[in-house]
């Protein structure tokens, strides 16, 4: 089960043509898929036990729906060769078939990280992320929308991190609750509300939020401007910053100058040179933090691929690093589990530009009002380290210098 294009956007297509589908059976069919892919390894090898389609067999293995429905649609021999299977003991089974990782995401991780913490982040990332919402501080307080959505049936938690975010219990359509098209909130993972805090961007400046993409962290940028001064939100992709659009216009937000760019040094970028208080690089990355809900990407990368992701993400710092004046901020971020694409890019760049300073991330995160204890928990020598089966965000990276 090998894909050409990103799973969700296969999922999408298919769901495009075949519009009867009601919100149950899109649910189940994309998250039985999702179940697929995240346990790959293991499933093609039970798999291997039974008889008919190796798709059906697959589909059967990671069903999320109704279990009296797939009872039903399941034959006489298909139910036994379900019981044999189930009652395997998976504990005795090969350590790569109770990972479901390739090899060369495996070993490294493990190294790293020592086998208990490595068995815990291979759990964790085999499990489905929760549902994770920034509310716009522009609209609305957090308890507001926590008070609106119990008021609809929907239960949230607070984000023990961001001072921005609900943690829903389940998935609803969001699309309809009016605190959605009302603009009071996004939706965004938690780790990702982070990197917005970590820029502090302020009353006035000017910010540029350089890889934007569909401007998640754009829009709680200009929130955190309370819609003042200049914000540019740069992309390559006119595709993606097509759907920043009815985002910006739900947020209220007037300060923000969506720009699509030819290459990281684009004339428009030089001509902003020595005049942006901070910059935002949340650069293109291998996506292996988000693994939860993107568990096709384990798949589709390779080792190969870090290494060129490597030089990319330290071009694109190199020229994001120019906009800023003395004293302006440069984050730097991914949303990758790898050393390659974090400390190794970061560390890189330091070497490279003496005057950029690095900070320590625990501090800054102190100065934005979260604990100093808890903010501790969220850094590795002096960068910001998110992983999933110890903060239950999505996996992070972050940088963060200061120019002199």
């Amino acid at each position: 089960m090998l894909f050409d294009s990103p799973a969700d956007s296969l999922v999408s297509a298919f769901f495009r043509q075949h519009k009867a589908l009601g919100q149950r059976e899109r649910h189940t069919l994309a998250e039985t898929a999702y179940g697929v892919l995240r346990h790959r390894l293991l499933f093609q090898h039970l798999a291997q036990s039974g008889r008919g389609p190796m798709s059906r067999r697959l589909a059967i293995l990671g069903w999320q729906g109704n279990e009296a429905f797939l009872r039903g649609a399941l034959t006489d021999l298909e139910q036994q060769w379900l019981k044999q299977v189930m009652s395997v003991d998976r504990s005795q089974l090969p350590e790569r078939l109770r990972h479901n990782l390739p090899d060369w995401l495996a070993e490294p991780l493990q190294q790293r990280l020592g086998n208990d913490d490595f068995w815990a982040l291979a759990g964790a990332m085999n499990e489905a992320a929760p549902l994770d919402l920034r509310v716009n501080t522009l609209k609305a307080r957090r308890e507001e929308v926590q008070a609106a959505l119990e008021a609809q049936g929907f239960k949230s938690t607070l984000t023990p991190y961001s001072p921005w975010g609900l943690r829903l219990e389940g998935k609803p359509a969001l699309q309809k609750l009016d605190v959605f098209t009302s603009g009071q909130v996004e939706v965004q993972d938690e780790g990702s509300q982070l990197l917005s805090l970590l820029t502090e961007a302020k009353r006035g400046e000017m910010v540029v939020d350089f890889c934007a993409g569909a401007g998640g962290k754009t829009l709680a940028l200009g929130a955190s401007m309370r819609n003042t001064g200049r914000l540019y939100a740069f992309d390559v992709s006119g595709h993606r910053l097509d759907k920043l659009k009815p985002r910006l216009a739900r947020s209220g937000l007037s300060n923000v100058y969506p720009v699509q760019l030819t290459t990281e040094r684009d004339d428009r970028v030089k001509r902003l040179a020595g005049k942006v208080d901070r910059v935002l690089v949340d650069a293109p990355c291998s996506g292996l933090g988000t693994l939860r809900r993107n568990p096709d990407l384990k798949w589709r990368q390779n080792a190969q691929g870090l290494q060129e992701l490597q030089a990319k993400q330290l071009a694109i710092l190199s020229s994001a690093a120019r906009m800023l004046k003395p004293g302006g901020r440069l984050v730097y971020a991914t949303c990758s589990l790898m050393d390659e694409e974090n400390e190794a890019v970061a560390n890189a760049f330091s070497e490279a530009h003496v005057a950029f300073q690095l900070q320590p991330v625990q501090d800054i995160l102190t100065h934005a009002q979260v604990p100093a204890d808890v903010a501790g928990s969220l850094c590795e020598n002096g960068f910001l380290r998110l992983w999933p089966h110890k903060h239950h965000s999505d996996g992070f990276f972050a940088a963060v210098w200061t120019k002199t």
